[in-house]
């Protein structure tokens, strides 16, 4: 087959203890599903339901390489969450079967462009330009989990220039990780390779060039950069 032009690599996530890769199909994003969160941003969680959103694959940012500040900004908020990878999916996925798509999970950062986001919000417009930008979702290294794939209440956390920002347990979570695929599953149909990013807790906040940001999950790894 020839192409018009060559196209780009397929994107794609290491895989802890492996040489394989994770090619990635779809990045899906949640919001609002921490109530801390939720609140900081002047919603109410009991009221308010998960809102998904989407990132385009080669938004990815891996190997803890660098990552430059973005352009049609001045307010750079991070936001790290739990990343769920998918082995399998399909449409209308019960939450008892939605355990047996994942195939392993990963630490993500969901940068946002945070004044784009509230102007969006303001004029009822998508969050496309605010979510869905080049190098938006540094991630770490997927680690398979071939057996429990319920992650109790592990501890998530991210350091700002080593002083802790965020900090909360997974189950802080108003959904939890079979309630999004299987919701997420009504309105797309998933994919193995497909990537969900689950929410973040309270804490964000702004980061300019020269920010060190360090995240981790216990139980799941870690991810450093540096913003440049």
């Amino acid at each position: 087959m020839s192409y018009v032009f060559t196209p780009d690599p397929i994107s794609s996530v290491p895989v802890q203890g492996s040489s394989q890769r994770y090619a990635v199909n779809r990045i899906y994003c949640v919001g609002q599903n921490y109530g801390d969160h939720v609140r900081e941003m002047g919603g109410d969680p009991k009221e308010t339901p998960p809102v998904f959103f989407s990132k385009p694959a080669d938004a990815i940012v891996i190997n803890n390489s660098t990552v430059s500040y973005p352009q049609a900004t001045s307010n750079l908020h991070y936001e790290v969450e739990l990343v769920v990878a998918l082995s399998r999916g399909g449409t209308q996925i019960s939450e008892a079967s939605a355990m047996d798509c994942i195939y392993g999970y990963a630490v993500g950062i969901d940068f946002t462009r945070r004044d784009l986001q509230i102007a969006a919000k303001k004029e009822g417009r998508p969050w496309d330009t605010a979510k869905g930008f080049d190098r938006s979702a540094p991630i770490s290294p997927i680690k398979p989990f071939y057996d429990s794939k319920n992650l109790g209440g592990a501890r998530i956390a991210l350091s700002l220039n080593d002083e802790i920002r965020q900090e909360a347990e997974l189950t802080d979570m108003i959904w939890s990780v079979s309630e999004i695929i299987s919701e997420l599953s009504n309105f797309y149909e998933l994919k193995a390779g497909d990537l969900i990013f689950t929410g973040t807790p309270s804490g964000v906040s702004a980061v300019v060039p020269g920010d060190h940001i360090f995240a981790e999950i216990a139980g799941v790894g870690e991810i450093e950069f540096d913003m440049v």
